[in-house]
Formats: structure tokens, C-alpha cells, sequence
């Protein structure tokens, strides 16, 4: 994603995920429909859209920020930058030297729960594994052992009657 660019020309650009965004950031950190960007006057807005990993500017976590040129802008793994009307050279530049930082789960995040984060929230939040592999080995353990146990009983008899 490192170079990529995209210019804001209309009110609203929608950035998440999938392609039906604005401005696709195909990230797995990145939400579905991540946040979207308003154009209001003079005014560059940013507005989380309930995001599982959050929507932060310059390290801090927003639901609904003012954005300044050279701020950066932290959806899931991946950073952006709001840049003026440069020339596309120098705003390329900038952009390469802009670094991924990867980042666990806050104690305050833990302590709010979960938010639509893959967990099952009508249950325990986990779910048994079902395993065939260990059904198999388990089957094919009875048999063998079986197998064993008709040799020796065949064995001890054959030696019996002599």
C-alpha cells in the first residue's frame, strides 16, 4: 500500500476493506466499512464507523476527529497521512517513510468487552473443536488393539493344546 494515494474530492469518501468503499484498503486489521472522511468547509473530518480495531489519529483512538495536514491516520494495522495539495512526488516520498506498527489490545479495550470482534456474544465466546484426526487415531487404536488381543488368545491356545 506503501505510494498509494487518494485525493479527496467529493464530501464523503468511505474507507474500509471491502470494494465497495470509496477508498479500498484490502487489510485484514482494516474493517469492512472502517470510517469515512467528510469534507466539511475548510475542515477535513474523520468519523469511525464502529470498527473492531478503532480509528486513531496521531495515536489517539476517535470516534469523531478534525484532521490536520501531516497527521497520521491509524486504521488497524495501517497508517495514513493527510497531505496538502503538494506535488505528487513529495507526498509519494513522504508516504514511503510512513511505518506499520503493529499493536495488541489496550486493558481498557478488554475491560469495554468485545464489539462484533468474531466472538459469539450470545455464548461463552468459544466453541468446542471438533477434531476427526483424533477420532480416527482413537478408532484405529481399538482396532489394533483388538487385533493384538485375538493373536495372543489364538497364540495361548494353540500352544495350550499341544
Amino acid at each position: 500500500m506503501t505510494g498509494r494515494t487518494h485525493e479527496l474530492n467529493v464530501d464523503k469518501t468511505t474507507i474500509g476493506r471491502v470494494e465497495d468503499n470509496t477508498f479500498q484498503v484490502a487489510e485484514p486489521s482494516v474493517s469492512s466499512h472502517h470510517c469515512e472522511v467528510l469534507l466539511r468547509g475548510s475542515d477535513v473530518v474523520v468519523k469511525d464507523l464502529n470498527s473492531t480495531n478503532g480509528t486513531f489519529v496521531n495515536g489517539e483512538k476517535v470516534s469523531e476527529s478534525v484532521i490536520k495536514p501531516g497527521q497520521i491516520l491509524r486504521l488497524g494495522q495501517v497508517e495514513l497521512r493527510l497531505e496538502t495539495d503538494a506535488p505528487a512526488a513529495a507526498a509519494k516520498k513522504k508516504i514511503d517513510q510512513t511505518l506499520v506498527m503493529q499493536r495488541g489490545v489496550s486493558l481498557d479495550e478488554l475491560e469495554q468487552g468485545t464489539r462484533g470482534g468474531g466472538f459469539d456474544t450470545k455464548g461463552s465466546g468459544f466453541s468446542k473443536k471438533d477434531n476427526k484426526g483424533n477420532k480416527v487415531f482413537w478408532i484405529v487404536a481399538a482396532v489394533v488393539g483388538l487385533v493384538i488381543v485375538v493373536v495372543l488368545i489364538y497364540t495361548l491356545t494353540t500352544i495350550s493344546g499341544r
